[in-house]
């Protein structure tokens, strides 16, 4: 009896110590919060997990507008970060991505198909590195995501942009006003892979967006994918600007998400 109440009690221990770090709380679900060389990773685990262990990979602005992610954990899905914020979807953060994902389809046994979650900047990392790991892709969240740093932080079009970090993003990717003019690494850009992998991407805009304005944007890229035959869907916020970010209700998100993981 004694013999058992131990290995029961190592289980238990086991099952908590899934993730490294240190464990906190997101909404009712446990966070584990640790680094991973040097880099801020977060995994938020649902009460248990679904078949396959789905995951969403949210890449930036962890917390805000939560309720997608609430949404997916109460379905079993697991949360992840993995912190790129000033990387701009550079090299550099691809590479960070493709660490982290090794890390955890390998170590944890979590699907080799996560949904990607970007919003604002962290569309650029989303679809920079999904079109470098098209097949390790289920689908592509976008809110009011960043699809060419010539609009933002650049502001080289209606958009307001924003000077300091858009010094910040040339230096990322070491290149010159003139050198980004035309640089062809944007999200808008060589889109192929995707479309060929058929991934399904679906975005939440406000059409009135000061700050990444959906013309220079979004509807290049709707329009350049869909030319490619890739699947994408925009659901347009009238009146909306930047903020806020995604839908009250989840519920078309999640239905999209689900759709995609099972195809």
């Amino acid at each position: 009896m004694r013999l058992w109440l131990i290995f029961l009690a190592a289980a238990c221990f086991a099952q908590a110590e899934e993730f490294p770090g240190k464990q906190g709380d997101f909404h009712g679900f446990t966070l584990f919060n640790f680094q991973r060389d040097g880099v801020a990773c977060k995994i938020v685990a649902p009460k248990k997990a679904a078949a396959g262990k789905p995951w969403i990979w949210r890449a930036r602005f962890w917390g805000h507008q939560p309720q997608l992610d609430l949404a997916l954990l109460q379905l079993g899905w697991h949360v992840a970060y993995c912190e790129v914020g000033n990387l701009f979807g550079s090299p550099k953060a691809v590479a960070r991505w493709d660490g982290f994902y090794t890390y955890l389809t390998t170590t944890h046994g979590f699907h080799s198909r996560p949904a990607l979650e970007g919003m604002s900047r962290g569309g650029l990392i989303i679809y920079n590195w999904a079109k470098t790991n098209p097949a390790k892709v289920g689908c592509i969240y976008g809110d009011a995501p960043v699809c060419d740093i010539k609009s933002w932080p650049g502001g080289k079009g209606k958009g307001k942009g924003h000077g300091p970090t858009w010094k910040r993003c040339l230096a990322t990717y070491g290149l010159t006003e003139k050198e980004a003019s035309a640089f062809a690494g944007n999200p808008v850009d060589g889109l192929a892979p995707l479309a060929k992998a058929g991934v399904p991407l679906i975005h939440v805009v406000g059409d009135a967006d000061p700050v990444v304005p959906v013309a220079e944007n979004t509807a290049i890229l709707e329009s350049r994918y869909q030319k490619l035959g890739g699947q994408i869907k925009v659901i347009h916020k009238p009146g909306v600007g930047h903020h806020p970010h995604s839908l009250k209700d989840p519920a078309p998100l999640v239905k999209f998400i689900l759709n995609a993981h099972v195809r």
